[in-house]
């Protein structure tokens, strides 16, 4: 295999044989499973109701858009990594096809949100706990609950794949069984139902009640919602055949983000009103389930929210601590945690959930300023990570297809015109964000924490390089 030579600014080529330390303990049905259940997010489930308030039965369309950008993001990066498997995924692309600098700004800003993601799970499982043992304060839950996950990954990977691979199961389930009797519901077959035709999509406002300004905001609230589809690209890597595992779950993208998501978002907007209040408290789901009468559906959708934020709580341990692994391996990072011990980074793991657990901690001594702070910090970081696997895409399958084409097992759609297209509609969303007022503070956070790491990676970089 042709290996581009290293440039002058680069402080270490990004080499196969250093995530070759990692033990390929992952099974095809593990990634079968996490890539299946990974869109599954607790965002669908718990954020929803809030874009459906603002967008109406327009929620549709924005999660319909959000979601065809997101399956030509996930194309592109399921083309580098099944030409390049990688526990840094697209951290390991950016540095090799932009600069480390750019490495450095994408592996850590990801790693940023998976941390910061942690501790806002954690808090809302606690919650979700709380209501069942209203006595058992809110830490004690955080605490086992960041415990438990902590441990089974630093024992084993093959313990993060089995819990994900249950996890993913019983939120499939619950998905699948929601559209059977909602799909049972709109045409009138459920027993004691009847069908609501189109009443719902085009009275109590009409189908965009709010006008546009509300399809922005439900626009910018479906986008976030896909976040975490990135983490089977980087545990591809530990499995025995990492490129015919990203393969597969590439190209299954498209009919799950179709069935669950917009699918699941056609069904509550045609059996609820969407200005109903249930929509945003209990939420959705459950607002359809008892609107049909399902007995016990508050109690059921809150046991699946709660497998769905330990799944992403996980599913985030376990992204984070190996792309702070690959970045460290690569010379980007601290070089104390790039030690394994048993075929995984033990320190990473340490490192990763150490930082969500402060970040918890943080939320409840300055909930008001330094967990705000780095809730809004990552705010915008997903569509700055998927503009550097556009950026990264274009300029590798150029040198691919000229170097070596027999690597391209998965080809991007219509190259490089819907690249063009992917990475205009990550800039459109920006811009977006920058014209909605209740966005732009965290636009700004984030495009502080990117400019600080772009610095710190180029300077940092040459540093080592003149060292």
């Amino acid at each position: 295999m042709t290996t581009p030579s290293p440039t002058p600014t680069r402080a270490r080529p990004a080499q196969p044989a250093a995530e070759g330390r990692l033990t390929p303990g992952l099974k095809p049905r593990h990634l079968s499973m996490i890539a299946l259940g990974g869109v599954i997010g607790a965002g669908l489930f718990v954020g929803s109701g809030a874009g459906i308030a603002a967008a109406g039965p327009a929620i549709m369309l924005a999660f319909a858009a959000s979601g065809l950008l997101v399956m030509l993001v996930m194309r592109m990066l399921g083309e580098m990594s099944a030409a390049r498997p990688a526990s840094g995924s697209f951290s390991v692309h950016a540095e090799r096809e932009i600069g480390p600098w750019a490495g450095v700004t994408v592996g850590w800003m990801f790693w940023t949100l998976l941390c910061v993601g942690v501790a806002a799970e954690a808090i809302g499982a606690s919650h979700v706990m709380q209501g069942w043992f209203p006595g058992v304060p809110l830490w004690v839950w955080v605490a086992v609950f960041m415990a438990f996950f902590c441990g089974s990954n630093l024992a084993a990977v093959k313990n993060f794949g089995e819990f994900e691979f249950w996890f993913a199961a019983v939120k499939v389930a619950a998905i699948a069984a929601f559209l059977v009797i909602g799909v049972l519901a709109v045409a009138g077959l459920l027993p004691g139902s009847h069908s609501p035709g189109t009443a719902n999509l085009t009275g109590h406002g009409g189908f965009l009640p709010h006008g546009t300004t509300g399809l922005v905001t439900g626009l910018l609230a479906s986008v976030f919602a896909y976040g975490g589809l990135e983490t089977v690209t980087i545990a591809a890597a530990e499995s025995p055949d990492p490129r015919r595992g990203v393969a597969r779950a590439v190209r299954t993208a498209m009919w799950r983000i179709a069935l669950f998501y917009v699918g699941s978002m056609a069904v509550i907007v045609t059996l609820v009103p969407w200005n109903s209040p249930s929509l945003v408290t209990p939420g959705p789901y459950v607002a359809v389930l008892d609107g049909l009468g399902i007995p016990a559906a508050g109690r059921v959708m809150s046991v699946v929210v709660l497998i769905a934020l330990l799944s992403a709580m996980n599913a985030n341990i376990y992204g984070s601590s190996r792309m702070a692994y690959s970045l460290v391996q690569r010379g980007l990072g601290p070089k104390a945690l790039a030690r394994t011990s048993g075929g995984v980074p033990r320190r990473a793991v340490l490192a990763s959930s150490a930082f969500g657990f402060l970040a918890v901690l943080l939320s409840y001594w300055w909930p008001a300023t330094v967990f705000t702070w780095l809730l809004n910090m990552v705010g915008a970081a997903v569509l700055v990570v998927w503009a550097f696997i556009a950026v990264a895409q274009l300029r590798m399958r150029r040198r691919l297809e000229r170097e070596e084409p027999e690597q391209l097992t998965v080809r991007m759609w219509a190259f490089p015109y819907l690249t063009w297209v992917a990475l205009a509609g990550i800039l459109g969303v920006l811009a977006l964000m920058l014209l909605d007022e209740s966005n732009r503070v965290q636009l700004y956070f984030t495009a502080g924490l990117a400019v600080a790491l772009a610095v710190a990676g180029r300077f940092g970089t040459r540093r080592a390089v003149r060292g």
